[in-house]
């Protein structure tokens, strides 16, 4: 089958149209030594060095882990945009981002609670949330379910990490309201995650 051509839309990925790249799929190789993994690893090693530079200031509203923080999560579209660019998808970038995603959003969310810079029954409510995925995530993966980004997951993730990053500049106000609107896209995505996690395990031929 013809690949679609690689457009604007498709490479920034606002068209994600068509079936995910079999190299993704459950089963495959995880083919960690790609341009785009690197980049994955390349953000997870950021989380400790954010956390620590954070929590050392003294309101944790400096600059440099603000910027450490807005590097590791726009790399996030850069392994995206590597991937698509180059053809190197992998089935362990798949299993790889979400968790490094969410381990940022935690790392910010440390912080947040730490200096209150946000709403701590919020970030609390957020910070259950993204450990319940991690968790859950797991659990999907050694019981074979295959549990696909959905919509809500993805429109979340752009007003969670702004509401984190301003929290991190001292612009507080707008914060909050980025990471209501936020957290309720993700709390949706989960109840939508586990609708489709239950269908999956229902299915007649995993009791046979």
């Amino acid at each position: 089958m013809a690949k679609p051509p690689l457009t604007f839309r498709r490479l920034s990925g606002l068209d994600r149209s068509g079936a995910p790249p079999p190299e993704t799929q459950a089963g495959q190789p995880l083919r960690p030594w790609t341009i785009p993994n690197f980049i994955g690893y390349a953000r997870l090693a950021l989380v400790p060095v954010f956390l620590v530079l954070a929590l050392s200031s003294d309101t944790g509203t400096d600059p440099l882990p603000a910027v450490l923080f807005a590097v590791a999560v726009w790399g996030d579209y850069a392994d995206g945009i590597a991937a698509r660019v180059t053809g190197q998808y992998s089935r362990l970038g798949t299993l790889l981002d979400p968790i490094v995603d969410r381990l940022i959003i935690l790392a910010g969310v440390v912080v947040c609670w730490r200096f209150e810079l946000l709403p701590r029954w919020a970030i609390a409510v957020l910070a259950g949330r993204e450990l319940f995925m991690l968790l859950a995530g797991q659990y999907a993966v050694r019981h074979g379910v295959e549990l696909k980004i959905n919509w809500p997951g993805r429109w979340s993730v752009w007003p969670l990490m702004s509401a984190i990053f301003l929290a991190l500049c001292g612009v507080e106000d707008v914060a909050a309201v980025l990471l209501y609107v936020g957290l309720a896209l993700a709390l949706w995505a989960t109840v939508l995650y586990g609708v489709s996690a239950v269908r999956q395990l229902r299915e007649p031929s995993r009791s046979t």
